[in-house]
């Protein structure tokens, strides 16, 4: 039995990094962690982040994972380092993708939508130290869209509100970038491009987080051989029918309590 690619978030919105694994993959098996119960991560203490990552790993390496994607910035930039050393298993994280954005923008000036776990972490900071070098960023927390995304609220009003509040600093002083540095704002893509002006382009880091899983993978030898399209099971231990939503109902969703 071919072992599988284990993902987990604070909630459901690591199934934005889980689809493009699945459409670069399709043939792997996919276990998913989403840790709804507390969610979200990003304004919990750093060393809170870091035991309930370590509990997400555990779980998932009890489901014989080959790799494990910490689709969650804050988990990455709280627990990573911590989580490379402490297992052999290879890991994947995830960061704002600051360095495309610097490379795409023509006015200089780049928005950063994130929870505040990744914005004040010491890897978001030296990341955008490292590629942000005379360009402005504007760092935006998102306080409150994940819990909305959480209940299924993605396209409410609601949002609607806290993103018009975000965006106008930003587009005040000429972003044409959003940095989307939270795996849950992939879902409001839809409103962000109702806001928006046309020339802001949106740069999240699902793709590019799946092209880097293949790598790995690949490198290590632990590509699937199968041929048959590869199963996925989802876990969360809070309410599964946002879950079910987000992934559609031929997968198999189960609560679980961790």
């Amino acid at each position: 039995m071919q072992k599988p690619v284990g993902i987990f978030d604070s909630g459901v919105g690591g199934t934005s990094i889980w689809k493009e694994i699945r459409k670069k993959m399709p043939y792997e098996d996919t276990i998913y962690l989403a840790d709804s119960k507390n969610a979200p991560y990003g304004a919990k203490p750093s060393e809170e982040i870091l035991q309930l990552s370590i509990k997400n790993v555990e779980l998932l390496l009890e489901k014989n994972c080959k790799i494990i994607v910490v689709a969650c910035n804050t988990a990455t930039t709280n627990a990573i380092e911590y989580l490379r050393k402490t297992y052999e298993v290879p890991f994947i994280g995830i960061e704002p993708a600051i360095k495309p954005a610097a490379l795409h923008t023509q006015t200089k000036k780049v928005g950063v939508l994130a929870t505040k776990g990744t914005l004040s972490s010491s890897l978001f900071h030296s990341t955008s130290k490292m590629y942000a070098e005379g360009i402005t960023v504007m760092e935006q927390e998102g306080k409150g869209l994940v819990e909305l995304i959480e209940q299924g609220k993605q396209a409410s009003d609601e949002v609607r509100k806290l993103l018009i509040q975000y965006l106008a600093p930003m587009l005040e002083v000429g972003i044409d970038c959003l940095v989307l540095g939270c795996t849950h704002y992939p879902y409001l893509i839809p409103m962000l491009t109702e806001i928006l002006p046309k020339n802001v382009h949106i740069i999240d880091s699902g793709e590019a987080v799946a092209r880097q899983t293949h790598a790995v993978l690949e490198k290590l030898q632990l590509l699937t051989k199968s041929e048959t399209l590869g199963t996925s099971k989802f876990f969360s231990n809070s309410n599964i029918e946002v879950l079910k939503n987000l992934v559609g109902n031929q997968t198999e969703v189960a609560k679980l309590d961790f």
